[in-house]
Parts: C-alpha cells; structure tokens; sequence
C-alpha cells in the first residue's frame, strides 16, 4: 500500500499562487503514476493532473493547462502542484492519489491522500 500526505493548501486572492506538496510512503515503487484530482463542493471529483515517478509522461485537465504544473522529487518521495494565475472556479479540496499507471480518470488510483483546502477569494 501507499501512504499519502497532502499540504499546501489555504487562502489567496485571485491571480495569485499556491503548491501543494504530496509526500508518499510505503511501496511507492508498486504504483509509478502520481495524480491530483479536486472536487469543489456540489461536484464530482476532476481531474486536474498526472504524472509518474520515472519522469516523462504528464497530462493536464485543459482547465489548469499553462497555470498548473506537476514535478515530483523522487528522492523525497514528493509530488508538487504548483498553481498560478489561480481563479475563484480553482476552489475546492485538492486530493493527491496514486495508482498503477497516468490515467485522467479516478478509478486507476487506489491510494488517496486526505485531502486540502484551496480557497481563491475574487
């Protein structure tokens, strides 16, 4: 299984920026894509983007292209979101997961992080 912490998250005004930080343990090795997701509330879970641990491959949802970035820190076993140019409709909770191989949908991953709160104030 894989363990993941999310933080990061908080308050800030539009047109400013955030990174969120996904920190995994456990057998990492045995689920090589990293995504995030976020579900704002009333909504489904989106996804937002994904990448994986040996570098290479990222997708990004067309909503956070060019203003989202995804990197990751294989030594730190961490996953970043860095996100600029936010926006009002970028409020929601921002979820980490891991999962067997990049997929832009939910069900491929079955580790989910706990979880944080992006808030961008107009």
């Amino acid at each position: 299984q894989v363990q993941l912490v999310e933080s990061g998250g908080g308050l800030v005004q539009a047109g400013g920026s955030l990174r969120l930080s996904c920190a995994a343990s456990g057998r990492t090795f045995s689920r090589p894509a990293m995504g995030w997701f976020r579900q704002a509330p009333g909504k489904e879970r989106e996804f937002v983007a994904v990448t994986v641990w040996s570098g290479g491959r990222t997708i990004y949802a067309d909503s956070v292209k060019g203003r989202f970035t995804i990197s990751r820190d294989n030594a730190r076993n961490t996953v970043y979101l860095q996100m600029n140019t936010l926006k009002p409709e970028d409020t929601a909770v921002y979820y980490c997961a891991a999962g067997r191989a990049p997929s832009v949908v939910a069900g491929p991953f079955d580790s989910w992080g706990q979880g944080t709160q992006v808030t961008v104030s107009s």
